[in-house]
């Protein structure tokens, strides 16, 4: 029997009037997307500057005012305090008001002077990781950005003495190797270029997975799911009627968050638009068909948000979307596999920041198809099963 697009049609229509008419389902609409357009928008940066140190000078010389100035003019980091002592250093680290603590040793000067190695300690409040490390990188580049300053001003000292002098040149051990760095596809590294592309996944992910699975249980605790049912309307007709709004609700949150990181945040969308929208059809697949899976599963509204946000969670925290998934353990690698969500915040990332197409993520392609057709398969057999 072939399949009525005219009811198909009705249905679309209907379940637009009421998604549209209650006003849970218009603020699952607007909702999620402005809350997350503005936390990683704006609220949410790993970027780390203007870092607060505690400079704590024990030799109070020349040559360590000299290195406060490189700490000083940096704008990666701010001078807050001036500890006289290791009690109030910690207390500036115990409350939180310095992120890190400069500590110039005695004799920093006449060792700087007999060519010998100074040391400076640091103090870091490592109650955040990722924030301690990469505020001890920028120190270190700080100090040995200075320590070869002070040894080309001490070689070109050696070579003018040796002139004057009649001296025969003097050998000075250089560092024969230079470090040149080139940062692409985000060389700012700005944090929001990383996250914005993200928000296209998880709304995509969110509402048309609660969206399907509220519009199906709404039908049954109205009891209207009976009424529809001794129609002429077919399971699969139904099950149509049903997901096709949300498919398109979902296109046009996407196209409007693209349209948000390219306008108003700035992050560029160097891959192609037509693969972008293909690729999230692939993947409509998989939440769709996960929302009606979780129709069949739950007897009220409140239930399918529970369940859907039970699905969710799990999957955007293993997408890679703000942890690395190489950092997990090796056993949860693994399971990320197992998440379509992974394969598709690949896409969307590669295709805004690098500009990627087929011939790189065809593999991800794959096996959002893959996934979406067996999850697809299950939910469109159970309820099916259901209505019968």
């Amino acid at each position: 029997m072939k399949l009525s697009w005219r009811r198909i049609r009705e249905i679309v229509r209907k379940e637009i009037r009421q998604t549209l008419r209650e006003p849970r389902m218009r603020m699952l609409l607007l909702g999620p997307p402005m809350i997350q357009l503005i936390i990683f928008g704006y609220a949410v940066n790993l970027d780390v500057q203007h870092s607060r140190l505690a400079w704590m000078d024990g030799d109070c010389t020349p040559a360590s005012r000299e290195l406060l100035a490189s700490f000083q003019g940096s704008t990666y980091f701010e001078i807050v305090s001036a500890p006289s002592n290791e009690a109030e250093a910690q207390r500036l680290l115990d409350r939180g008001e310095a992120v890190a603590v400069l500590r110039v040793l005695p004799g920093f000067a006449r060792r700087i002077e007999r060519g010998e190695r100074a040391t400076v300690q640091v103090l870091i409040d490592g109650a955040n990781s990722n924030t301690a490390a990469i505020v001890s990188g920028y120190i270190q580049r700080t100090v040995a950005a200075h320590a070869a300053r002070l040894a080309g001003e001490r070689q070109r000292v050696l070579l003018a003495a040796g002139v004057a002098t009649g001296a025969p040149p003097v050998e000075v051990a250089m560092p024969a190797v230079r470090l040149s760095s080139r940062v692409w596809f985000n060389p700012e590294l700005e944090s929001r270029q990383f996250f914005v592309p993200g928000v296209v996944v998880n709304i995509i992910t969110l509402v048309t997975m609660m969206l399907t699975a509220l519009a199906v249980v709404r039908e049954k605790e109205l009891g209207t799911i009976e009424q529809l049912m001794v129609t002429p309307i077919r399971p699969i007709e139904l099950m149509l009627g049903k997901t096709l709004p949300f498919a398109a609700v979902g296109l046009i949150q996407m196209a409007l968050v693209t349209l948000a990181a390219l306008v108003i945040f700035n992050v560029p969308l160097r891959g192609s638009p037509l693969l972008l929208v293909s690729c999230a059809a692939l993947f409509l697949l998989t939440t769709l068909g996960s929302g009606l899976l979780v129709s069949t599963i739950s007897g009220t509204q409140q239930q399918a948000m529970m369940v859907s946000f039970f699905f969710f969670m799990p999957s955007l925290m293993l997408s890679g979307f703000a942890f690395p998934i190489r950092n997990m353990p090796v056993a949860v690698q693994w399971l990320t596999y197992l998440n379509p969500v992974r394969y598709f915040m690949e896409v969307v990332r590669g295709l805004f920041l690098k500009g990627v197409g087929v011939g790189v993520l065809w593999p991800q392609m794959l096996c959002m198809l893959a996934f979406g057709v067996a999850v697809l398969w299950l939910s469109a057999a159970r309820f099916h099963k259901r209505l019968d």
